[in-house]
């Protein structure tokens, strides 16, 4: 059965337009559950039953494994099992009756303008690899992609003159995102003296370079984040998601529509972005009990 699982991935590229991202996540949790049938039960995954599934969901708690990553890996099964099913290799779903783990909705972690000032302030932009660095944070902030897609940027999606990128997003769903003067200057500084010294043999067609003249990877951009973090004296642990989450949520403190931060998002569901009023809300409810002089 684990040959339908390249299978399964081409399906999810070709008919479901995931990223090849969530394509790896999806093969990565079926085939350790795979492993899992194999050394528990000696089964195949088209001879699991509804025991073997619950089981498994069992044995990732008991691992200590977040609800979050035991209902991400309940999704992975139910899809591959319906793909399963819709190409005739099984009669019947395992997984129809299995009840998904209840997860704790958490409110993003974001964070002040000030620490995002002196985030974007940290590198030298007197070297390439600044200019470059500055560029990509500033790009991050100014427009609240993802990670993934502010390294999958090319330099033909970038339209300085008219102040917008244009950015492919999950489902391949592509989105024109404005651009403000700030983050243009920086990107532009980049472009005219960063990244030309960057380029080593051939010119790849991503907008940002590693060290080695080859495109920026998501883990790469994370550690950089990290080496800017502290040298701001960040002490909150951020992810490149959590400028994201503050791109979000300040515009939504400045009175911007949710339904253009959703567009700016890329979020098919305004349910998903409608989580920032809260976390405005609660920022809200913080500053009125540190501020009021009759609240203790």
């Amino acid at each position: 059965m684990n040959e339908w699982i390249p299978r399964f991935a081409d399906y999810l590229a070709v008919e479901r337009g995931l990223s090849a991202n969530t394509r790896e996540s999806y093969q990565r949790d079926l085939k350790a559950f795979c492993l899992y049938l194999q050394d528990t039960w000696q089964v195949t995954p088209e001879c699991a039953r509804q025991p073997h599934i619950a089981g498994y969901l069992a044995h990732l708690r008991a691992q200590g494994r977040a609800a979050t990553t035991v209902s991400r890996n309940l999704a992975s099964l139910r899809s591959f099992y319906h793909f399963l099913l819709r190409e005739g290799q099984l009669s019947q779903d395992p997984t129809v009756h299995i009840d998904s783990p209840k997860v704790e909705k958490r409110l993003p972690k974001v964070l002040t303008v000030h620490e995002v000032e002196r985030l974007l302030d940290a590198p030298d932009v007197a070297t390439p690899s600044g200019a470059r660095d500055k560029a990509m944070l500033e790009l991050l902030y100014a427009t609240g992609i993802r990670v993934s897609e502010l390294v999958s940027i090319r330099v033909s999606d970038v339209n300085l003159s008219a102040g917008f990128i244009r950015c492919i997003g999950k489902g391949s769903k592509e989105r024109i995102i404005p651009v403000g003067d700030i983050a243009r200057r920086a990107l532009l500084h980049y472009l005219q003296f960063g990244r030309g010294q960057l380029v080593k043999d051939g010119d790849p067609p991503e907008l940002f370079l590693n060290h080695h003249g080859q495109p920026m990877s998501r883990q790469g951009f994370w550690k950089l984040l990290k080496k800017y973090s502290r040298s701001a004296n960040i002490l909150k642990d951020i992810t490149p998601h959590t400028l994201r989450h503050s791109f979000a949520t300040h515009l939504l403190e400045r009175g911007a529509d949710l339904r253009a931060v959703q567009e700016m998002l890329g979020h098919a569901d305004i349910s998903t972005t409608q989580i920032y009023t809260h976390v405005t809300r609660t920022r809200l409810k913080e500053v009125y009990l540190s501020a009021h002089p009759r609240v203790k």
